[in-house]
């Protein structure tokens, strides 16, 4: 997926995976009830923070297609071309899953 928004500094564009819209013993859950997805997919990153010298950048610990899982409330909701992202600072990353 290819999307036309360049995040700043440490930060990353993340289109949220849906999250479970069943139980395990097969009831549907409504959209009310629904707790928001913790789990991603990167769709881009930022070029990352400068280093504390100011003469270099460090480096990323996630690539554009890596499925993370992210902290409950971090981020910034945004909608952009009709789709909703998630746009976060890369400390907000928990895990990269896979």
């Amino acid at each position: 997926m290819s999307v036309n928004i360049k995040p700043l500094e440490d930060r990353i564009v993340v289109k949220q995976l849906d999250a479970e819209q069943t139980t395990a013993s097969g009831l549907v859950i409504p959209d009310t009830a629904k707790e928001k997805p913790q789990e991603g997919e990167v769709v881009a990153i930022g070029p990352g923070r400068f280093n504390e010298d100011g003469d270099g950048r460090v480096p990323m610990d996630v690539a554009v297609g890596d499925k993370v899982i992210y902290s409950k409330y971090g981020g910034t909701e945004v909608k952009y071309a009709g789709e909703e992202f998630l746009i976060l600072s890369a400390r907000d990353v928990l895990a990269v899953v896979g």
